[in-house]
């Protein structure tokens, strides 16, 4: 059995759980075809109701998938989506989610970061989101420090924390692959955060390399790279300060990851870690849609829930 075969059975049987009498929806693009092919392969030897749809990859994390990708989403029990671009933040993945589907992303995912990602025990991760989430739970605000110089404060209001475990067993449920995190969409938030770890289109960043972001009232309102300054610009022309919305916290549960390898979708993960995002939130527990997510993975955390320290869970070496 290939090693790409063993993953995306993990995938299909372990996290997703897929039966028999099920249908499985594969959603890929151009460039992920052939992890595309081989998920469609595992879910083809469960169910004789699977299928694969192929589409051009989308422009932007965030950006909606054609009409009959979504229509194909919505009519399936099981979602797998190995995409170029993330659907995670898409109202294609909401309404399938909403009809009863359980769906997995895999954003950006590589034949490399399938292997190694799905190689992982996710009951530990299970266990691991939820002690953390138990710390954060009922705090009203969470602060944030690291080294690289990251000070910034949450409030959480009435939003909840959620868990990314990889195991999508009951319907309406989703997770990105590989997974391990726990996260919110905050109310608010002002500070300053610096990403030091992987941030698109960069990826992993050398070292001493740092992405610096200004954030008052929830909205970014400085970023020190031209890159990423113009692609939230150019998302603003089309959705205003929606583009500039501080989307998310998380918090890396998945200690199974022991380095960063420049893959958002897998170091976001990475236990002890934080990662925070801007753009649309609406997928996560919040209300801004926007037709960008920006991830940027920030090393050696400290977290506080309403000034206690949080105990994060580090990466097995």
């Amino acid at each position: 059995m290939s090693a790409l075969y063993a993953a995306a059975e993990t995938a299909v049987r372990q996290c997703l759980a897929l039966e028999s009498d099920e249908s499985c929806a594969v959603v890929t693009d151009d460039e992920r075809e052939a992890i595309g092919e081989v998920i469609y392969e595992a879910a083809n030897e469960v169910t004789d109701d699977a299928v694969i749809v192929r589409y051009p990859p989308g422009e932007t994390h965030g950006s909606e998938p054609p009409a009959p990708v979504a229509a194909a989403m919505a009519d399936a029990d099981v979602v797998l989506a190995p995409t170029t671009k993330s659907l995670s933040h898409t109202r294609a993945r909401t309404e399938a989610n909403e009809a009863g589907a359980r769906v997995a992303t895999l954003p950006g995912i590589t034949e490399d970061v399938f292997t190694t990602g799905l190689d992982a025990d996710y009951e530990s991760i299970a266990d691991h989101s939820a002690a953390v989430r138990e710390q954060v739970a009922d705090a009203d605000e969470v602060r944030v420090t690291a080294p690289a110089g990251t000070d910034i404060t949450f409030g959480i209001g009435d939003r909840d924390f959620l868990s990314d475990t990889g195991i999508v067993h009951e319907p309406g449920m989703m997770s990105n692959l590989p997974a391990g995190e726990v996260f919110v969409s905050p109310e608010t938030a002002d500070g300053t955060f610096v990403v030091d770890g992987t941030m698109m289109p960069h990826g992993l960043l050398e070292g001493g390399e740092t992405l610096t972001f200004e954030v008052e009232d929830g909205l970014v309102t400085e970023i020190s790279d031209d890159e990423i300054r113009e692609t939230v610009e150019n998302a603003a022309e089309e959705v205003g300060d929606a583009a500039y919305n501080l989307a998310e916290l998380g918090i890396g549960t998945n200690v199974a990851v022991t380095d960063l390898v420049g893959s958002v979708l897998l170091d976001e993960k990475a236990g002890g870690t934080v990662h925070i995002a801007i753009g649309d939130d609406a997928g996560i527990g919040g209300d801004v849609e926007a037709p960008i997510h920006l991830d940027g993975i920030v090393r050696e955390p400290t977290v506080y829930a309403d000034g206690e320290e949080v105990a994060l869970p580090t990466s097995e070496r």
